[in-house]
């Protein structure tokens, strides 16, 4: 797709790439069919970024493939703009989500994926799957900080919901 900062599109939906920092995390969030679309509704919309704490511009709500997402975390100076590219989304009766890939000017290059689907015993799953590396000399001369925020992130994206 272009203007990704990455080559390996799709690659959180399967086998993530050698060379990155992988994540991978999952919650149980709800029970049934209300709890499923409630949810899926509010992470198409960006809420789970929006509650995690960053700044959300969608060109496109709900979000679909070729949505740009634009973040922002901090205040004043000291915020960081980290632009994304939706590069899959679908919402169907048992699933929900979207992956988004890293654009020019995003502290890291690599791809995230949001995931909840409503199992056959009714539990909603939120399910993430991240590969990242630096993509901005500050990302880089500060790795290991970049690691705990990343960590960070994700538990607060899987509370959001």
């Amino acid at each position: 797709m272009d203007g990704l900062t990455y080559d390996e599109v799709g690659a959180t939906a399967g086998v993530m790439p050698p060379g990155y920092h992988h994540v991978r995390a999952r919650r149980i969030i709800g029970h049934g069919r209300a709890d499923f679309e409630r949810a899926a509704d509010a992470l198409l919309a960006g809420e789970v970024q929006r509650r995690a704490g960053a700044r959300v511009e969608l060109s496109k709500s709900p979000m679909r493939t070729g949505s740009r997402v634009t973040m922002r975390l901090g205040f004043g100076i000291l915020s960081v703009r980290i632009p994304c590219l939706v590069v899959w989304a679908e919402r169907t009766d048992t699933l929900a989500g979207f992956a988004y890939g890293t654009l020019p000017g995003h502290p890291e290059r690599g791809e995230e994926r949001f995931t909840l689907t409503l199992g056959p015993s009714d539990e909603v799953a939120f399910e993430i799957a991240a590969f990242s590396k630096p993509g901005r000399w500050f990302t880089r001369v500060g790795a290991p900080l970049g690691r705990l925020v990343q960590a960070w992130m994700t538990r607060r994206y899987l509370h959001a919901l």
